[in-house]
């Protein structure tokens, strides 16, 4: 074979080459949107987190949330809309949310039935997840504008109690925290598998919508207003 067709057929091979090179960095470059969760504390990044809200503080996010946001929503524009986020477990939306009594850090027991007549908002987050880490200035800010009388905040994590009271010494965290396997809750909530996952429940008791992935004060306000 002559030296002018050797590099002829290179030709294809090399963009092959560069085109696998570029979509690694790419891929290598982005950042975790949620984190694989659960069983073993894997590290499993499944989706891609476009904004870094990670050194804002709660009182600028909630200074700097859409508060012009029209007061009669639908969930369908809001999930639409969704930038950080996805929605997640349709086949559950309307349907009452299974109970469940999980302990806190504290040792208080909560009985999810025992906060129906109010809005509930149960996120599944980890201490070692990025994503959820940059969601906790979020829901601190959500709290501060919304009293627990309208709205309970339950946020559960599968580690020991220990590694959580640990973490929350550098944090300032105003909402429920608890501990339990997710495997000894019911369905849904026991196939949760990356995180941060959310699930919001209306004042009735029944799953109005499930998020995977970081989600910011602007969007959390939406959904709870938002009519399906």
């Amino acid at each position: 074979m002559s030296e002018e067709k050797k590099q002829t057929n290179l030709v294809p091979i090399l963009l092959v080459a560069a085109v696998i090179l570029i979509s690694a960095i790419i891929w290598a470059t982005k950042k975790p949107k949620t984190c694989g969760f659960a069983l073993h504390n894997q590290h499993t990044t499944t989706l891609d987190y476009e904004h870094d809200h990670t050194h804002e503080k709660p009182a600028e996010i909630a200074k700097n949330a859409d508060s012009d946001t029209p007061q009669k929503l639908n969930l369908n524009d809001v999930i639409r809309n969704a930038r950080s986020w996805e929605p997640t477990y349709q086949k559950w939306y309307g349907k009452k949310a299974p109970d469940f009594t999980i302990a806190d850090i504290n040792g208080k027991t909560h009985k999810l039935s025992d906060y129906y007549g109010k809005d509930v908002m149960i996120v599944f987050w980890a201490t070692w997840c990025q994503p959820c880490i940059t969601e906790i200035p979020h829901l601190i800010a959500l709290r501060n504008l919304i009293s627990d009388e309208k709205l309970a905040i339950l946020a559960i994590s599968n580690e020991r109690k220990e590694t959580v009271q640990n973490f929350l010494k550098s944090q300032k965290i105003n909402y429920t925290v608890l501990t339990s396997d997710s495997r000894a809750l019911p369905s849904p909530y026991n196939s949760v598998n990356s995180i941060p996952t959310s699930f919001f429940i209306d004042s009735e008791g029944k799953i109005k919508l499930a998020t995977s992935g970081m989600t910011s004060l602007g969007d959390i306000r939406a959904i709870l207003r938002a009519e399906r």
